[in-house]
């Protein structure tokens, strides 16, 4: 019974420590392809110019213990998407995932992300201000843990609309500004 006993404590100590060893916070940064308004759009002129829709992120995560785990995050972008100009857009992130570990080092995650626009530029052409400044969508995706490093996958998907007036000689159009993008990130556990 003692051994019994001693055995069950042990296994459960162990488990315990296994499972705070993945909470952490850590720095994280990668790459973006964005496709403002509609991204399978996009995918057609990205085939002929690759380069057009590339961006970059870098920011701060925290994560909790467990096989089901809450992780913040707090990122900067600088997104561009190739119209008949480049569209550049820049703006602060704070996803707020929850995820599961489904088999080892796989993991899956979705959950809300809170977006604040610091900065639009369409080269060439004046544009007029964001409708709005914040804005809310979704991240869904998966990654690889193994260890202190860590890399995702994920689909981000803006909720509403959110456009820009751009006025040129030929007259004015709107851009629609929400994200809609394939975000690869690699993450380094501190």
């Amino acid at each position: 019974m003692k051994k019994t006993l001693l055995v069950i404590t042990l296994v459960l100590v162990s488990m315990t420590t296994f499972a705070q060893a993945d909470a952490g916070f850590g720095i994280k940064g990668g790459l973006n392809y964005g496709g403002n308004g509609n991204y399978f759009d996009s995918t057609k002129d990205a085939y002929e110019n690759p380069d057009k829709n590339i961006g970059y992120h870098i920011g701060i995560f925290a994560k909790t213990a467990g096989p089901i785990y809450i992780r913040p995050e707090l990122m900067y972008t600088a997104i561009k998407s190739g119209y008949d100009e480049d569209f550049k857009m820049n703006k602060i992130d704070l996803p707020i995932l929850v995820g599961a570990k489904i088999l080892g080092p796989l993991n899956v995650f979705a959950g809300p992300a809170f977006q604040y626009i610091v900065d639009t530029e369409y080269e060439g052409v004046t544009i007029g201000d964001v409708e709005n400044d914040f804005t809310v969508g979704i991240n869904i995706g998966a990654g690889l843990s193994l260890g202190n490093l860590g890399v995702d996958l994920r689909y981000e998907r803006g909720f509403s609309e959110n456009e820009v007036d751009v006025i040129s000689v030929g007259g004015s159009d709107r851009i629609d500004t929400r994200p809609d993008q394939l975000i690869l990130s690699l993450s380094l556990k501190l």
